[in-house]
């Protein structure tokens, strides 16, 4: 990406301008957790059974994590305000078509439109305020911005299942056109004096092609394997192959072209290699928790999409109290940012283990409290660790190393949450199976239920529901236990990193 230049802007225009493109970034990271807790609502609605609803989520994750590598030759090519109004124009109108869509197949593809158009945004809206203030009070407004990626994933669930119970599903796309109205307006009459240079650069057109090739058969693989029993489907097994030989012939193209879409040299820095493993584990597992958290709320609990909502907003709460201190912390040199990060994802284990204990009677606030103890822990994480994979890369390596890495994290997400709702599926039905082979209601149950004028078909659907409760209350709970070694991992990870010698260039962050 292009430097950041001289800023003509008075302090007041500047803010307005940050303040439209830190809306447009909260809009575009909202939207990869404001369908979460409306998966029922739309599977309802479309007819199809939860766990393909999910593809609502990952296709959105996926198309993101494809188009982000791009970033830089677009803007290289368009210019970075023309590239930011485009991609805001298409937003909105793939917002659009996910409101009307009338099947899966049409929702599944208006998100894939909405992720390629989104996948852009953060970065450049990133640059662009670089250009728009003056030095001293770029760590300021980038420190605002960054309250954004970690406000919107938390508020998504909130607002989408408020919405999704008072009105429609459709609403939670419909809402982001008045926001990209709004956002190209403001920057077609104020962010054109800071347009970026434009050069007709030559893109990888092989490393792209074989990069959606084996995202696309890996993801797909992902989402269908365990509805057609895994790899003794021939379907599945044609996409593992796929996705495994487009992966190598991906890497080896990517490692000798001259101008490659992804550079994939970064990686010969280990202090970017294990913090990038780190990212992937700690932030698969978190979004993924996301993720099944609220489907077991509403499927198993009983729970509305709005109250799911307000169980996992808690965790927004104190990490927006603790990401400026941290931020603080991280770029002041005299914490060790390793430190940062392991008390973080430590404290993140140690909230998901509370997870562990959840039973078919929890309360409200069992539920909220492992949430509202994520949220010292997150901002602990995802600042520190955005330092380390900029700072342990060289310096004209510093763009690439944050597109990469930002890949890594969307594309984590996206196999996370796979990985996550078919490892409960199956277990729900394991767990199930095992209850109904060692559950034996005594005689005295059934009598007391026929007193009660339930009679026998009657008692055999209500222990079946109980049982299916208990089942799945199970299945989550060995869930979070992996997701707590998860956790674990990571922490030890990230110590096979160098400690950071240099501050992370604003410039090339993403």
């Amino acid at each position: 990406m292009a430097e950041a230049q001289a800023p003509t802007f008075t302090l007041r225009r500047a803010i307005a301008a940050g303040g439209i493109m830190a809306m447009s970034n909260f809009m575009v990271v909202l939207d990869t957790s404001i369908a979460n807790v409306s998966v029922p609502h739309i599977s309802g609605s479309l007819a199809v059974a939860p766990d393909q609803g999910t593809w609502v989520i990952t296709s959105y994750s996926v198309a993101e994590a494809i188009c982000v590598p791009l970033t830089g030759w677009l803007v290289q090519r368009f210019g970075a305000v023309r590239t930011y109004i485009a991609c805001m124009i298409g937003f909105a109108l793939f917002s659009m078509l996910c409101g009307v869509s009338v099947s899966l197949g049409m929702l599944v593809a208006a998100r894939v439109g909405q992720g390629l158009c989104g996948g852009p945004i953060m970065p450049i809206t990133q640059t662009l305020l670089l250009r728009v203030f003056p030095p001293k009070q770029r760590g300021t407004a980038m420190g605002l911005w960054a309250m954004t990626t970690v406000v919107a994933p938390v508020a998504g669930p909130l607002l989408g299942g408020t919405i999704s119970d008072n009105w429609s599903w459709h609403w939670i796309f419909f809402i982001n056109i008045p926001i990209a109205v709004a956002c190209v307006t403001g920057a077609i009459l104020m962010l054109r004096q800071v347009e970026t240079p434009t050069n007709k650069v030559k893109i990888d057109f092989v490393g792209l092609v074989l990069l959606v090739v084996w995202v696309g058969a890996l993801q797909i693989m992902l989402d269908i394997g365990r509805d057609n029993d895994w790899f003794s489907s021939a379907k599945i097994q044609a996409l593992g192959i796929v996705a495994l030989v487009g992966f190598a012939f991906f890497i080896i193209w990517e490692i000798t072209a001259d101008q490659p879409v992804v550079n994939l040299r970064v990686f010969r820095h280990r202090g970017f290699t294990f913090a990038v493993i780190a990212l992937a584990l700690i932030y698969g597992t978190l979004f993924s928790s996301v993720v099944v958290t609220p489907q077991w709320l509403q499927g198993a609990m009983g729970y509305t999409a709005a109250d799911a909502g307000y169980v996992l907003a808690w965790q927004g709460v104190f990490a927006v109290v603790m990401a400026p201190l941290v931020g603080r912390l991280s770029g002041s040199g005299k914490v060790d940012p390793r430190m940062l990060v392991t008390a973080g994802t430590l404290w993140l284990a140690m909230s998901v283990a509370l997870r562990t204990h959840w039973s078919t009677d929890v309360g409200y606030w069992t539920l909220a409290i492992p949430h509202i103890l994520n949220g010292f822990g997150m901002p602990l994480f995802f600042v520190p660790i955005t330092f380390i994979c900029l700072s342990s890369v060289d310096p004209a390596e510093t763009a690439s190393a944050a597109g990469l890495s930002n890949f890594v994290r969307t594309l984590s997400g996206a196999v996370g949450t796979s990985f996550a709702t078919t490892l409960f599926a199956n277990r729900a039905v394991i767990d199930r199976a095992d209850l109904v082979n060692i559950v034996q209601p005594p005689a005295a149950f059934a009598d007391g239920l026929a007193q009660r004028g339930i009679g026998a078909e009657q008692a055999r659907g209500l222990l079946s529901t109980l049982i299916d409760q208990q089942a799945t209350v199970i299945a989550i709970t060995q869930l979070f236990q992996i997701a707590a070694v998860a956790f674990v991992i990571a922490a030890v990870a990230i110590w096979f990193v160098p400690r950071p010698k240099r501050a992370a260039s604003m410039e090339g962050a993403h």
